[in-house]
């Protein structure tokens, strides 16, 4: 349980104190340890741009001040809310702490990796030798090139995407979502996430596909 006092000992601390935000990120050891990792390794290269407000509740998910001292930390530029998804989906979501939907357990939780066919504690990002941006990457590249049990392409503001759901593994799904940056370009990670009503989304993307979804900007 030490993992999750850190992180909200850490968002409390950064949302309660001015400037303190890029000091109680660093006194997380393990998790400014991953992102200096990720960001030796290229791993936020993958990853698109994703807004940090709760497109259901207009709400940040992510106080400002965590969302640029992670950004800091990456060594990436960013615009106030617009910033890495890589970043934000993982690390943003492990501090997120307060969110209604409980991002934070796509990663603690099993369904997601049993949804991938993987062992249900692969995503707990403090155990392991490989960051959690490392795996979430491979995971969803690897299921968007498989094509899973259902897959989606379309034209989203001029812009390609792709979004793959998988088989269903031990009653839980995955889904990964990729959008490129602009027209004529490569679609680059944008979300990877567990699916426990895979009909409402399969019916969703049937019928509007070509809009952005999941925090993608």
């Amino acid at each position: 349980m030490g993992g999750i006092e850190d992180l909200d000992r850490a968002a409390t601390a950064a949302e309660s104190v001015p400037g303190a935000a890029s000091e109680t990120l660093a006194a997380v050891g393990w998790l400014s340890a991953a992102i200096d990792a990720d960001r030796t390794a290229g791993h936020f290269d993958r990853w698109g741009l994703a807004s940090a407000i709760d497109a259901r509740t207009g709400d940040p998910f992510l106080p400002r001040p965590l969302f640029e001292a992670l950004h800091e930390r990456a060594g990436l530029e960013a615009s106030w809310p617009i910033g890495n998804a890589g970043l934000l989906h993982t690390y943003g979501s492990l501090l997120a702490h307060d969110t209604a939907d409980r991002s934070r357990e796509r990663w603690l939780g099993a369904d997601l990796a049993t949804g991938l066919g993987l062992d249900g504690a692969h995503f707990v990002p403090w155990e392991g030798s490989r960051t959690l941006l490392d795996r979430a990457t491979e995971a969803a590249a690897v299921l968007l090139a498989s094509g899973g049990e259902f897959s989606w392409y379309s034209l989203a503001e001029g812009r390609a995407t792709r979004a793959v759901l998988s088989h269903e593994h031990g009653g839980s799904r995955a889904l990964a979502y990729a959008v490129a940056p602009g027209p004529g370009t490569s679609p680059l990670l944008v979300a990877l996430l567990s699916v426990a009503q895979a009909e409402t989304v399969r019916r969703d993307l049937d019928e509007a596909a070509s809009r952005l979804r999941w925090h993608a900007a």
